[in-house]
C-alpha cells in the first residue's frame, strides 16, 4: 500500500514539474514556490484528473471544499491564486471570475517602544539581543535578516542592502548608529558569510528566530502574541508615530503597493488620541 502512494506522489509530482520551471523563471521566493506547488498537489491528489483536463467548475468545488472545512480567507485566496497560474499561466486554459470570500483587514499588533526595550532586556544571549534589535532597527522581515550577509552591509553609514528581497527586489534598509557599532563588533574580523548562523557557518532559521523572540516575549511577560513580524509592524507604526512620511515608510518596508503601507495611519494611537474630542467644545 506504501508503494503505491509513493508512485502516486511521484505522478502528480512530475505533472507539476511545468509549474515548478515556470515559477523559477518568474524568479518566485522560495516560499511562493513551495506554497504553489503544495496547493497544486492537494487539488490534484483528491481530483485524480489530468492537469489538462481540469475545468472551471473542479478549481470552484476544490475552493468551495476550503470553505467548507472553515479555512482562513488568505488560505483560500492563495490557493485560488496557486491554481490559476498553473492553469492560467502554465497550462494556458484561460480561467477567469472565481470568487471567494473578501479578506477581512484586521490592524497589525504592534508593541510599544517599552515593550520592545523589555523584549530586548529579557532576551537570552548577546547575540539573541542583537537579532532582536536588527529585527526592530530595520523593519526587515524574518526571512530578510536570515538571508542577510556581512558583504551586504556598509555599517560605517549605518546601512544594508536585501538582495533578492519579496518579489525578487532588491532594496536598501537602514539601521541605528549604536547597533551599527555593535554589529561590528560582533562580526569582528569576519568579512563574508551570514550575518547570523549556526556553528556550521549555515545561515540561521526562520524557525530560530521566531524561537528567540517567543523565549524573550515570555520571559519579559508581555501580553501579547510576539513574533518576529510584530516587530517590523511596531517599526512601521513608530516611524508614523515620529512624522515619518508613508511614503517613506512603504520604501524601507519593501511595499509594491502603497495601500499595504496604508495600514500604519490607522493603527497608531498617537495621532488619533490627540485629536481634540468634540465633546470638549460643548462642555466648554
Amino acid at each position: 500500500m506504501v508503494g503505491v502512494v509513493k508512485s502516486n506522489i511521484e505522478i502528480i509530482n512530475s505533472k507539476l514539474d511545468e509549474l515548478l520551471t515556470e515559477l523559477e523563471l518568474r524568479g518566485m521566493s522560495e516560499s511562493t514556490k513551495k506554497a504553489y506547488l503544495k496547493y497544486n498537489f492537494d487539488f490534484l491528489s483528491l481530483l485524480k484528473k489530468e492537469p489538462m483536463d481540469v475545468t472551471k467548475e473542479d478549481i470552484k468545488k476544490y475552493l468551495a471544499y476550503l470553505i467548507r472545512k472553515k479555512t482562513a480567507a488568505r488560505t483560500i485566496n492563495l490557493a485560488r491564486s496557486a491554481l490559476l497560474f498553473y492553469y492560467n499561466e502554465v497550462l494556458e486554459k484561460g480561467i477567469v471570475r472565481i470568487k471567494i470570500p473578501k479578506i477581512n483587514r484586521s490592524l497589525p499588533v504592534y508593541l510599544t517602544k517599552n515593550e520592545v526595550s523589555n523584549l530586548i532586556n529579557n532576551a537570552g544571549s548577546k547575540k539573541s539581543k542583537i537579532i532582536i534589535k536588527f529585527l526592530y532597527s530595520s523593519g526587515l522581515r524574518v526571512s530578510e535578516v536570515c538571508n542577510l550577509k556581512i558583504e551586504d552591509l556598509d555599517l560605517t553609514n549605518r546601512k544594508g542592502f536585501v538582495r533578492g528581497g519579496k518579489g525578487g527586489k532588491d532594496r536598501i534598509f537602514f539601521i541605528s548608529q549604536s547597533l551599527s557599532k555593535e554589529i561590528e563588533k560582533f562580526v569582528d574580523k569576519l568579512k563574508r558569510g551570514y550575518l547570523f548562523s549556526n556553528p556550521k557557518s549555515e545561515r540561521t532559521t526562520e524557525r530560530n528566530i521566531q524561537k528567540i523572540v517567543k523565549l524573550a516575549a515570555e520571559k519579559a511577560k508581555i501580553n501579547k502574541q510576539v513574533t518576529p513580524h510584530k516587530l517590523r509592524h511596531s517599526f512601521a507604526t513608530h516611524l508614523h508615530d515620529a512624522g515619518t512620511s508613508i511614503r517613506t515608510i512603504q520604501e524601507l518596508l519593501g511595499h509594491s503597493n502603497l495601500q499595504t503601507t496604508e495600514i500604519y495611519t490607522h493603527v497608531s494611537e498617537k495621532g488619533l488620541g490627540e485629536v481634540k474630542n468634540p465633546l470638549e467644545d460643548i462642555e466648554e
